[in-house]
């Protein structure tokens, strides 16, 4: 076989290549749920001028309908790719603010949800994932970057914190377009 098409095979047998925002690398799939879970899309979280982190959205099958994927009792991941440092109270703070935003009328119901993942989550530095996942019938799970998880049973807390990103009034609304496809 002659070089040159040796080499194209190789090209077309490679896997492909991961998506890249902002610089960072995001794997086209995750594992939740024993369950593979495709990147739906990603973007980035802004605060002012400022690029906080790379969020990534895991489902099963790729939608770009922010409600039909809040209204489904599916598995999904967010992964967070922090591109500064955070302190933990500033995160705590951004996921209360949001169940203020978008669910208020449960924000009774998950404020001891939010006192729980508390404890997996740290002041986390540039480079540092934070990852959120949901399995029906379990709950939510945070896990922070050392391998510290925290998890919460239900729906209930799961769906407001999907909210956040994907809401009526998400934290950002570019990095919403991102997760939802639009690019």
């Amino acid at each position: 076989m002659r070089p040159l098409a040796a080499a194209l095979l190789l090209c077309l047998a490679a896997p492909a290549a991961a998506t890249k925002v902002a610089g960072v690398d995001l794997p086209d799939t995750a594992l939740v749920g024993g369950k593979t879970l495709v990147l739906n899309g990603a973007g980035v979280r802004s605060k002012f001028i400022v690029k906080v982190y790379v969020g990534a959205l895991y489902l099963e099958q790729k939608s770009g309908d922010a409600a039909a994927i809040l209204a489904a009792d599916a598995p999904w991941k967010v992964s967070m790719r922090f591109l500064r440092d955070v302190e933990k109270a500033k995160i705590i703070g951004a996921f209360k603010e949001g169940f203020e935003n978008n669910s208020r009328a449960d924000l009774p119901a998950l404020l001891p949800g939010l006192e729980a993942i508390d404890a997996a989550i740290e002041d986390l530095k540039s480079g540092d994932e934070l990852a959120v996942s949901y399995v029906p019938g379990t709950g939510a799970t945070v896990t922070g970057p050392r391998n510290r998880s925290a998890h919460v049973p239900g729906p209930v807390f799961a769906a407001a914190l999907l909210r956040n990103w994907l809401g009526a009034k998400p934290a950002d609304g570019d990095l919403k377009k991102g997760m939802l496809g639009a690019r």
